[in-house]
């Protein structure tokens, strides 16, 4: 691996290649495209300048979409650096077109983990004021490693559900320093990006890794959450049986009654030919499971660590017997009659193995990460050391912008309606 690291002019940077910026410039356009909600907030930001003078890390996936909320931030006087918040998330001429407009970014596709929390560690030398994270381990290395840059810092925002759990868990021990606005839990978030982002870009990862078909086959959905429920519906539209694996029972009875088999992954583990997680846990497929599996049956991950798919057990239970097939698959011998094939390192398949979600979904996940900033510059300073939900009127503009992007009008309540809805006489 070649990467170009820069340390003499005013910020530095390290990323694989700077001469892919033009390829990654085209990109980030034909994404902006589909990105009206940005657009708008974006040139909002480019008239009022609400985050002038802050300094501000982004821990997270480097993709066009990404670079089209840092440009964002810019427009609105922020001081960006970005780092992946995935070793395999990277989109290599993206990071180079970033560092060609003046936005420091350390992240390199395919990078080791040293090299990873390094970037991290190199991103937070800027010294934040606000920070976002993708999956908390920006936080966490804040918390631990960084705490003499705990001071200088307002607030920060969480993408994922993943996150967000860390987030929480980190307040409930009254460890959390500063605020963390819950961007994940946002309706315009995770009931579109998390549902049908997650169902598609999961769906494009594992075809473009294998080419395989999915009419026909058994698909076993490891957790039936948005991300969960987005999968399962896309693949059943693709021809496949699927199968929900769940430990909440109303999400599994929820699973059912949309029509799926539910049962636990000890039954599952000998009927799939494909199994995809997306729990946020850590070894939903285990040992146990390993055993029980088809040959050649096929493991992908979408939740956000790679932690879903016990890899060190099946990596011991194979021994030398592993290769790689094609790129991001790769296939472990268990014995004569016996091999399965892992899909991106057990990493998040949409991004490892395609692109992740369609710019038009991220649009108003993004919309949601660029007013809840500039909500936190505000008030920030105001507000106690916990995890909070984007706040409600932000999630309802979001969404009028969409529709509004979109050609689509809707209803409004008359006065008599809103006398009605907040009256307690009315009945009968």
């Amino acid at each position: 691996m070649t990467a170009a690291t820069q340390r003499s002019s005013a910020k530095p940077f390290d990323i694989k290649d700077p001469s892919l910026a033009p390829d990654g410039r085209r990109r980030i356009d034909w994404a902006a495209r589909e990105m009206p909600v940005l657009r708008q907030i974006r040139e909002q930001f480019a008239r009022e300048r609400p985050l002038a003078d802050i300094r501000m890390v982004v821990c997270a996936h480097i993709t066009t979409e990404t670079a089209n909320l840092a440009l964002t931030f810019k427009a609105g006087g922020a001081d960006a650096v970005l780092c992946a918040s995935n070793p395999l998330s990277t989109q290599d001429d993206v990071a180079a077109a970033l560092v060609d407009e003046g936005i420091p970014v350390f992240a390199i596709k395919g990078e080791d983990n040293q090299t990873y929390f390094r970037h991290i560690n190199a991103a937070l030398d800027h010294r934040p004021n606000i920070v976002i994270d993708d999956g908390a381990d920006l936080v966490m290395m804040l918390h631990q490693e960084r705490q003499e840059l705990l001071p200088a810092i307002i607030g920060g925002t969480e993408e994922t559900t993943t996150g967000v759990i860390r987030h929480q868990a980190l307040a409930n021990d009254g460890l959390l320093k500063f605020p963390i606005v819950a961007v994940n839990d946002a309706d315009t978030k995770h009931f579109f990006d998390n549902r049908y982002g997650t169902g598609q870009s999961t769906l494009d990862g594992i075809l473009r890794a294998t080419n395989i078909l999915l009419a026909g086959k058994t698909v076993v959905v490891a957790g039936y959450g948005w991300c969960g429920k987005g999968i399962a519906m896309r693949m059943r539209g693709m021809g496949a049986h699927v199968i929900v694996t769940e430990v909440n029972p109303v999400r599994a009875l929820e699973a059912a009654m949309d029509g799926f088999m539910v049962m636990p992954m000890d039954r599952a583990a000998a009927l799939g030919d494909l199994f995809v997680t997306a729990t946020g846990n850590i070894n939903v497929i285990d040992r146990l499971h390993f055993e029980q599996m088809k040959d050649g049956a096929i493991l992908a991950n979408s939740g956000h660590f790679n932690s879903e798919v016990n890899l060190k057990a099946l990596e011991e239970m194979s021994g030398e017997g592993r290769r790689t097939l094609r790129p991001f698959v790769e296939e472990f011998v268990l014995g004569d009659d016996q091999r399965l094939i892992v899909l991106g390192e057990g990493r998040l398949i949409n991004l490892a193995a395609a692109e992740g979600h369609p710019a038009s979904v991220m649009d108003m996940s993004f919309a949601n990460q660029a007013l809840a900033v500039a909500y936190l510059v505000r008030e920030g300073k105001t507000l106690e050391p916990k995890v909070y939900r984007v706040p409600e009127e932000i999630d309802q503009e979001i969404a009028r912008l969409k529709l509004a992007a979109m050609g689509i009008a809707i209803d409004e309540l008359t006065p008599e309606q809103q006398r009605y809805l907040t009256s307690w006489e009315g009945g009968t």
